[in-house]
């Protein structure tokens, strides 16, 4: 069963130019695992420092698997989460007979 993170963030003042390059790079980085179905960034309408995550994975196995990778320990860890004000995150089983 597919497992969906959702992800807000929200740059610190004066972060979002660096946000936006590590989220390009991430992007392609994640696009690449082989356990990575999607991966969305979306920005808000109303609010361009809204950023919204939309990941999909083909297990909960898989995202775990995505946690270890080195470009999540340096993109995510290391340089986006100290350039964030709002780091929150959600987790979605996909509901097929709805």
């Amino acid at each position: 069963m597919s497992y969906v993170m959702v992800a807000r963030w929200r740059p610190r003042e004066g972060a979002a130019e660096k946000i936006e390059a590590i989220l390009r790079e991430l992007a392609t980085a994640i696009r690449g695992e082989s356990g990575n179905v999607q991966f969305t960034v979306l920005r808000g309408h109303d609010d361009a420092d809204e950023i919204l995550l939309y990941e999909v994975y083909l297990s909960e196995e898989a995202f775990r698997q995505h946690q270890q990778t080195e470009h999540f320990k340096t993109l995510v860890l290391d340089r986006a989460v100290p350039l964030l004000s709002v780091r929150e995150r959600r987790a979605y089983s996909v509901v097929d007979d709805v």
